[in-house]
């Protein structure tokens, strides 16, 4: 089991990149009110799964082009899975021996929890687990460059010069630094059995974040983990809270510094928050 609580925070870099486009929007990167560049907390996590499965872990949220067993819904997976079988009981399946059954056969259920609700289903099943990860926000507002662009052959046959359909926008960021902040809950851990090696397995994930994750919209380099800050408390329940714990990470630019071009014109200090992280520096 997960014997102590853990935080950390994840340092990342967009250059010329579309962090995390908004399909209601265009697809442009996704923005705050206030012009702060945000990255969601699903899109980090599907990238976490992602991860984990090239270290041959089992995952149960798997994307289509990542999809490792021949299921094509998360509904095919329960229906295939045997130990799930085994245990059930159609109306009378008991709850909790499903949720631990799910916990013990995938990685991301006892991560970041679950709901197991399908239709024809007699039984419903949620699982909270122990990982939460904020929504990653960007530390200085964010440029959004758009760029026209075009194929150089129609989508359909029949059409005498350029279609409609040749044409498109492309968007990026040509710069920004965002910061993912998360925690990972012990008395939580002990209901769904995620232990010190999952958290482990998450540091190594959070680590290589953006490898096997290159498209046209992050081309290879574009996107990297600068730096990861990871606090291991000396409790289940400790006295720090995670909001304090995470305050304790300060970035400004630097004296002179006006747009930030890369990491090194911010200055990063940690305070003294009660507990002294372990800093990786990836760059």
């Amino acid at each position: 089991m997960l014997t102590k609580k853990i935080d950390f925070t994840v340092l990342i870099t967009a250059t010329n990149a579309n962090p995390n486009g908004d399909p209601l929007n265009g697809n442009r990167p996704r923005e705050s009110f206030e012009g702060f560049g945000e990255i969601s907390d699903v899109c980090i996590k599907r990238k976490i799964r992602n991860r984990l499965q090239d270290m041959g872990e089992k995952v149960f949220v798997q994307s289509d082009d990542r999809c490792d067993d021949g299921c094509t819904s998360l509904a095919d997976r329960v229906k295939n899975c045997e130990a799930l079988k085994a245990i059930s009981k159609g109306k009378n399946t008991d709850r909790d021996i499903y949720a631990k059954t799910a916990c013990d056969e995938w990685i991301d259920v006892r991560s970041f929890g679950q709901v197991f609700a399908f239709k024809d289903d007699s039984v419903s099943v949620g699982v909270r687990g122990p990982v939460s990860i904020q929504q990653a926000m960007s530390v200085s507002p964010v440029d959004i460059v758009s760029m026209q662009i075009t194929k150089s052959v129609n989508g359909e046959s029949g059409k005498e010069g350029k279609a409609s359909d040749t044409m498109g926008m492309k968007h990026r960021v040509p710069f920004a630094l965002y910061v993912i902040n998360g925690s990972m809950n012990c008395q939580l851990a002990e209901k769904t059995g995620f232990s010190d090696e999952d958290a482990a397995k998450i540091k190594e994930a959070l680590c290589t974040l953006f490898e096997n994750d290159a498209s046209s919209a992050r081309p290879e380099g574009s996107m990297e983990v600068c730096r990861v800050y990871w606090w291991e408390h000396d409790c289940k329940t400790p006295k720090v809270s995670s909001a304090k714990v995470h305050r304790s990470v300060k970035i400004s630019l630097k004296e002179g510094v006006t747009m930030p071009k890369c990491f090194e014109d911010y200055d990063i200090t940690v305070e003294d928050c009660g507990v002294s992280p372990e800093v990786i520096d990836l760059l």
